[in-house]
């Protein structure tokens, strides 16, 4: 079974930075995609960053030019690297990775726990 935990969320002044990290494990395959959501208290769920194979990226228009998604050799670990944080990008930050074409949390709308990410003005 795959198992996907955050880390390095926080509480930061506006302006400051955080990296978040996502770790997968549990697949003896690799991850075609790995992507990050968030979710901010009484909103929808929303798509903040996705990286696929070959580095190819996508980003929500809200974040673009101030949050950078990469993943590391092994292709099993995403990191989220935001920085010129405002208050509007407090929320609860959750991964998501894809296998073949099936992303693994949102088919199963089974999300956990996510990391927090808190910014002060």
């Amino acid at each position: 079974q795959v198992q996907l935990v955050e880390s390095g969320g926080g509480l930061v002044q506006a302006g400051g930075s955080l990296r978040l990290s996502c770790a997968a494990s549990g697949s003896t395959f690799s991850f075609s995609a790995m992507g990050w959501y968030r979710q901010a208290p009484g909103k929808q769920r929303e798509l903040v960053a996705q990286i696929a194979g070959g580095g190819i990226t996508n980003y929500a228009d809200s974040v673009k030019g101030q949050f950078t998604i990469s993943r590391d050799k092994t292709l099993k670990t995403v990191y989220l690297q935001m920085n010129s944080l405002k208050s509007e990008d407090t929320a609860v930050y959750y991964c998501d990775a894809r296998l073949g074409n099936r992303w693994i949390r949102r088919e199963s709308n089974n999300w956990g726990q996510g990391t927090q990410v808190t910014v002060s003005a």
